[in-house]
């Protein structure tokens, strides 16, 4: 299967709210993001972009904020283990 292909079937057509110059995988595999903080960037790249009514910038602003704080949990405990450590 040919590279063009592939893209196609994995996404045919791309949403109107990832219409980016620079995707946010991009940005998040550049910067080497874990889960949480990927998802967070994905998040408010995309605030205010879909359509519908049920589609509120303030709920993918919402949604980010709910992935950086576990990954500030994750961090916080991580610190821990390293203090309890030493």
């Amino acid at each position: 299967m040919a590279a063009d292909d592939f893209e196609k079937l994995l996404r045919p057509e791309k949403p109107d709210h990832y219409d980016f110059s620079i995707e946010p995988w991009e940005v998040i595999h550049d910067w080497n993001l874990g889960f949480f903080d990927g998802n967070a960037v994905k998040y408010i790249c995309r605030s205010g972009k879909k359509t519908g009514n049920s589609n509120k910038r303030s709920d993918d602003l919402r949604k980010a904020l709910e992935n950086l704080f576990e990954e500030y949990q994750k961090q916080l405990s991580l610190e821990k283990e390293i203090s309890d450590g030493e």
